[in-house]
């Protein structure tokens, strides 16, 4: 191991403590903090071994203005979901330590065939060839950074995204291939009432779109996109505050709804 690869084992590792113990850290040690993306990345690869945990797909951070504000950066960064922390409709989700305290209504798509690393970059049609189905979500996202606002790109990659909770909800029935997605409305439900409206166009223009352009991201993805994986494209409509006991619904019209209790 070179001391890139030991420095970003030793940042992966104190994020994952925070992250199981449900604290919160200013920043990573100057020793150790990444200065790029590609050096938050490098750490955040570390997490699911050191965590015991396997990824099964990636989340897309940031692919909205609204928020990009919310966690301090200007671009998308990506995340990896990992087994534990995808949940199905209906669960009910432990928030200790969760600070953001802030529920997301997002677009899933699930992948029917790999999408290598290749010399050039992948189409919007090919893309969405490899897709199998379309899914709601709600994403309980968090960071184990206690001013993650501040703490930029780079510590927030290694930070995998601000990932913390996905529930997954059924494959839509709809025939969501013949429908513009960036027109396709969303809306985001608490104990009830309507909190937050939204549409495709809020992840990257168009959730087909955000898949694209994280398939093509071949640095991040050094395997590639795989058969069976998921991506969640983002928030549509604003990152909407939640509390303890919330009944919360990510409403996706036509292609289903998908609800948890914090």
């Amino acid at each position: 191991m070179n001391e890139a690869e030991d420095q970003a084992k030793q940042a992966a590792s104190i994020i994952a403590q925070y992250w199981r113990e449900g604290r919160k850290s200013g920043d990573l040690p100057i020793a150790v903090r990444p200065q790029t993306l590609a050096q938050g990345y490098q750490v955040q690869v570390q997490l699911p071994a050191i965590m015991g945990d396997t990824v099964v797909g990636y989340k897309l951070a940031a692919t909205a203005e609204a928020g990009q504000r919310h966690v301090g950066v200007d671009a998308p960064i990506v995340g990896q979901l990992l087994a534990t922390r995808v949940v199905d409709d209906g669960a009910t989700l432990a928030m200790q330590g969760n600070r953001m305290l802030v529920a997301e209504c997002e677009i899933v798509f699930k992948l029917a065939k790999d999408l290598p690393p290749r010399d050039f970059e992948y189409s919007r049609e090919e893309v969405m060839a490899a897709v199998a189905s379309l899914h709601p979500a709600l994403e309980i996202p968090d960071s184990r950074f206690e001013d993650f606002a501040s703490a930029g790109a780079a510590q927030l990659a290694a930070d995998n995204a601000c990932t913390h909770w996905l529930v997954l909800g059924a494959a839509s029935s709809a025939q969501w291939r013949d429908v513009d997605l960036a027109e396709h409305a969303t809306c985001l439900h608490i104990n009830g009432d309507v909190v937050s409206r939204g549409s495709g166009a809020d992840v990257l223009g168009d959730p087909r779109t955000a898949l694209t352009w994280l398939a093509n991201q071949f640095a991040i993805l050094d395997q590639g996109l795989r058969a069976g994986q998921i991506v969640t494209t983002g928030c549509t409509g604003q990152p909407t505050p939640i509390a303890n006991g919330d009944l919360i619904t990510a409403d996706l019209g036509e292609f289903g709804t998908v609800s948890a209790q914090v």
